[in-house]
């Protein structure tokens, strides 16, 4: 698939924007957050998710953007499809699969037990795909086709290479995999590895091909970039006009009466960014997570950004509104309240970013604008003019939106007036529930799963079992617990979340607020969190002490403060 496909009414934007960008990612900081996830783009049956940092599972949702260390597990008779980037990754029955790391260039998945299937359509220069399974890591080295069938009853996995080329190694074993070859990978320390011929394709194996169809043959890579997950959807649920001020606008169809951008759906928390929207619309992904919306003929339109241009995930392109003198008067609790975005209009991310973050996120979801500094650097957001903001924005109780319930059930009208004396905020003052982790419905622990997935360096020997040719404590040598799936790793993995529970600690000092990483890094070591250090736009003031500690808010929370000169945060 072509990933440069660059039109000639914007090719003057791309000229003017590529040093930017080229120098961002080379200076980008490495607290950033990662310019891409993955999207839960299809479920079929029961499927059921534990998002990193919790223990127990919930009822997974159609358009969750996972990331690093979240997990899922598809029942009996069910299937699951992530889109990264330009990778389909589909899980058949009774798969137990985990994002073990994922970066702009790295994805690394672990596979306990079940059945995968990876599509690479694009693989470019320096990107790579990793596969972590109970017998050996799979690197994956071109574009193609690969199954990865894992079996921890008889510790064996076996692996198929339909088009591409991938390593396994373990131990001391490295071994080639070549287009129309199959390997049975056997033991743990040292593995074995024995060729065999490819089965022949079974129903999943027909299912992942006609899901392919879909992506290849989509028509949406005419106007948006084909590594933006969810473009394939475009196709079915709406139209495309060129002709528009905008350049190339999506307007979908059949929506329901009162629909607007961002109200029917959830909000969920996901770290690095916190509050993340997870829209209920089958094709609800693309369209909440890059671009910007427009209101234009009496009905609602998409704009995607420059398609020349890698897209540059956000959690949700919106304005929170809110501030003192905004009163609904539901009594207890209170609101909360946001607008899409609209084209030409800046995202101030409510998380930790630096550097360059702030340019890339929005000159690759905005159009028509050649110096995104201008656009970022401002003392004060609410002397903008929000063309949504009147038109679209929703309110709902704060119990609502902080408990990952449906939005389109909760929300309260307003009038113009009330609306009127709304301020743009930074984000909504509420921490999370744990409900808001996963936004489904909580499901018990599947049967037989461990509580995490264990993934260690290649070589390293699991505790416990007896090294190679030892019978030592009467157990068989390289036979792993079935209730402890060991996974071997090429590639180190970063330390893992914080427990929910100790992040809500952390957080109640500043509600709403996602720790940064610092403040990660402080509870792994068993320290306090310490402080946030990142400044806010708008400001919010510091929350009021509760009556056991009546010292006075620090000074530099309470007064506004512009954004650093590079628009990002320190």
């Amino acid at each position: 698939m072509n990933r440069i496909r660059i039109c000639w009414a914007f090719s003057w934007f791309i000229i003017l924007s590529l040093p930017l960008i080229w120098s961002a990612t080379l200076f980008a900081d490495a607290g950033d957050p990662p310019a891409r996830v993955a999207r839960l783009s299809f479920i079929n049956g029961t499927v059921s998710l534990q998002p990193s940092g919790a223990n127990d599972w919930s009822q997974a949702s159609l358009n969750y953007p996972l990331t690093t260390g979240d997990r899922i597990y598809t029942d009996q008779a069910s299937q699951a499809e992530l889109e990264v980037g330009s990778v389909a990754v589909r899980a058949s029955a009774t798969t137990d699969l985990t994002v073990a790391n994922l970066g702009d260039q790295f994805m690394q998945l672990g596979l306990g037990q079940g059945t995968i299937r990876l599509r690479v359509y694009d693989l470019p220069e320096g990107d790579s795909i990793e596969v972590d399974t109970p017998n050996g890591a799979l690197t994956l080295l071109l574009l193609g086709d690969y199954r990865v069938e894992t079996f921890p009853d008889d510790n064996t996995t076996l692996v198929i290479v339909n088009n591409g080329s991938l390593e396994v190694s373990g131990g001391d074993v490295s071994e080639r995999v070549e287009s129309g070859q199959a390997v049975k990978l056997t033991g743990t320390d040292p593995i074995q590895v024995a060729f065999v011929s490819p089965p022949a394709p079974d129903d999943f194996d027909r299912w992942c091909w006609e899901r392919d169809l879909r992506v290849t043959s989509s028509a949406s890579t005419a106007y948006v970039s084909d590594e933006t997950p969810g473009y394939s959807d475009l196709d079915v649920y709406g139209t495309w006009d060129e002709q528009t001020p905008f350049g190339p606008v999506w307007y979908p169809v059949g929506l329901p009466v009162g629909w607007v951008p961002y109200r029917f759906g959830h909000w969920v928390w996901i770290w690095p960014w916190g509050w993340t929207w997870v829209g209920s619309e089958p094709w609800g992904f693309a369209p909440f997570h890059y671009g910007r919306w427009v209101f234009m003929g009496g009905k609602w339109g998409w704009v995607p950004g420059p398609i020349g241009m890698q897209p540059f995930y956000a959690p949700a392109l919106v304005g929170f509104v809110g501030g003192p003198e905004f009163s609904v008067g539901i009594g207890a609790g209170g609101v909360q309240a946001w607008f899409p975005l609209g084209p030409g209009e800046p995202f101030f991310p409510w998380y930790h970013y630096g550097g360059n973050y702030l340019r890339q996120v929005n000159a690759t979801n905005i159009r028509h604008v050649t110096n995104i500094s201008s656009l970022t650097d401002i003392s004060s957001v609410n002397s903008l003019h929000f063309v949504n903001k009147s038109v679209a924005t929703t309110v709902v109780p704060t119990i609502a939106f902080g408990s990952g319930q449906r939005i389109d059930r909760r929300v309260i009208a307003i009038t113009p007036e009330q609306l009127a004396r709304a301020e743009v905020i930074p984000h909504p003052q509420t921490n999370p529930t744990a409900r808001a982790l996963g936004g489904g419905k909580p499901v018990p622990t599947p049967a037989g799963l461990p509580a995490r997935a264990t993934i260690r360096a290649a070589g390293q020997r699991q505790p416990g079992v007896a090294a190679p040719g030892s019978t030592a404590g009467g157990g068989m040598a390289n036979a792993a617990p079935r209730t402890t799936p060991w996974l071997i790793t090429r590639t180190p993995l970063p330390p893992p979340n914080v427990p929910f529970s100790d992040q809500q600690q952390a957080m109640r000092a500043h509600p709403g607020r996602p720790l940064e990483p610092q403040q990660q890094e402080n509870l792994r070591a068993g320290k306090p969190a310490g402080p946030m250090r990142d400044r806010e736009l708008p400001p919010h003031p510091a929350p009021a002490p509760r009556a056991e500690h009546t010292q006075p808010a620090p000074k530099s929370e309470s007064r506004p403060a512009a954004p650093p000169p590079s628009g990002g945060k320190h």
